[in-house]
């Protein structure tokens, strides 16, 4: 197996695969692929603790397939493309700790690497889509390859050190980095801050990627431009009722 990332802005992972060579993605991240390359869709590809853990990654938000692409008869290639600007990241699994990354974060990977909700927190009605935030946690043998959107700034946590990130700038992190969802002191930097009502703590030691581009900011700016027909509800319920249904809930049950 070859592989290469081509691009800069928008990249694309293209895999050079020998026969009987194969990688797995979710559902839908396929760009192109050569003849020579059979499909074949599972539900519990990537480990993930069976049925149950795919039932857990789907109400995460997540698909219930996997697709395995493989080189049957001939070598072949098969390609997968950012679906947003940023960077593709491969990362080598199985001599050292597992990988937490965000839920749209895992874009394929070899077949012994493994896949499961590794981290979720309901954060309160319209923030993170109403889905609350979510980790996937990457494990297994092999490497796997990560989405990450718009730059890439690492960062490597001493022992004990401790970094606050607004969530949507985590990008992934090494398993041995403590990580909580915590609440903005004081009510007045809740409602007039600005910067939302949650940080992630993150405690090294280890490896952390943020990105610079969350999806969720990226969403937001796009809604300005929509036809009033179709932004009105979304600044309505992410806006108003989200904003203010995150404050009272999250006020009223103590961030859990």
């Amino acid at each position: 197996m070859q592989t290469r990332i081509l691009g800069t802005t928008m990249p694309v992972l293209e895999v050079q695969l020998d026969p009987n060579e194969s990688v797995f993605s979710e559902s839908g991240e396929l760009s192109w692929m050569t003849a020579s390359i059979q499909m074949a869709t599972h539900t519990q590809m990537g480990g993930g603790g069976g049925l149950f853990g795919v039932l857990k990654r789907v109400a995460g938000g997540g698909s219930i397939f996997m697709t395995e692409y493989r080189a049957i008869q001939y070598p072949g290639a098969v390609s997968f493309a950012a679906k947003v600007p940023g960077h593709i990241v491969p990362v080598e699994l199985g001599q050292g700790p597992e990988y937490m990354v965000h839920r749209h974060g895992f874009l394929c990977a070899t077949p012994q690497v493994t896949i499961s909700v590794g981290f979720q927190q309901s954060l309160g009605a319209g923030i993170f889509g109403g889905d609350g935030f979510l980790l996937q946690r990457i494990g297994g043998a092999g490497t796997a390859w990560l989405e990450l959107s718009g730059e890439l700034i690492q960062k490597n946590l001493a022992p004990g050190e401790v970094l606050r990130v607004h969530p949507g700038h985590v990008g992934a992190f090494q398993s041995s980095v403590g990580f909580q969802i915590t609440m903005v002191p004081g009510i007045k930097n809740m409602i007039f801050g600005g910067d939302g009502l949650f940080l992630a703590e993150m405690v090294g030691p280890g490896a952390v990627w943020l990105q610079t581009l969350p999806i969720s900011r990226l969403a937001h700016q796009i809604g300005e431009y929509l036809p009033p027909a179709q932004a009105q509800p979304a600044a309505a319920a992410g806006v108003g009722g989200g904003l203010l249904g995150g404050i009272v809930g999250s006020i009223l049950s103590g961030g859990q």
